[in-house]
């Protein structure tokens, strides 16, 4: 009996340590994943936004040049 409980603990062990590795390998995954998705929305940001500033200061630069050709 001694025997048969030492056997189930070392099976119990064995299967805790390869829970805990396999949450490591799921943990890198899921960092890699959030990462990507990171990545996709400063893309979206940056595009979004880089073309919104382009036409702030398209507008602005027009409103300088007319308010320099008007004044000189």
């Amino acid at each position: 009996m001694k025997e048969l409980s030492m056997r189930t603990a070392a099976t119990v062990q064995a299967w805790a340590v390869a829970l805990r590795n396999r949450d490591e390998g799921a943990t890198a995954a899921e960092y890699a994943l959030l990462v990507a998705l990171i990545a996709v929305a400063i893309i979206v940001a940056v595009r979004t936004l880089g073309s919104t500033i382009a036409d702030v200061f398209d507008k602005t630069s027009t409103t300088l040049s007319s308010a320099t050709a008007a004044g000189g």
